[in-house]
């Protein structure tokens, strides 16, 4: 059995990304096997940024996409969309 991922960021840490991101630059918020690592994910850490992940894409902040190294192991990246929404409006700040 391969070793859970360690978390990179946290969902914090995510949004600050994604409220200076310009338009095409990437992150790799996670790296491992997603669906399986989510459920190792101590105290819920991963869910929330991948909740996130997937949220930010449903608003067309982002692109989700996925580098693959390997058996059980890619690279998970969001890539910055031209959007005129601030991330504040959408979160309700």
């Amino acid at each position: 059995m391969r070793e859970p991922a360690r978390v990179l960021m946290g969902e914090m840490e995510f949004l600050g990304w994604l409220g200076q991101a310009q338009p095409g630059q990437a992150i790799v918020y996670h790296r491992g096997f997603l669906a399986v690592d989510r459920r190792w994910s101590a105290r819920g850490d991963l869910h929330r940024l991948a909740d996130r992940a997937i949220w930010a894409a449903e608003h067309g902040l982002v692109d989700l996409v996925q580098r693959r190294h390997g058996p059980e192991d890619a690279s998970y990246l969001a890539v910055a969309r031209r959007h005129g929404a601030s991330i504040s409006n959408l979160l309700g700040s």
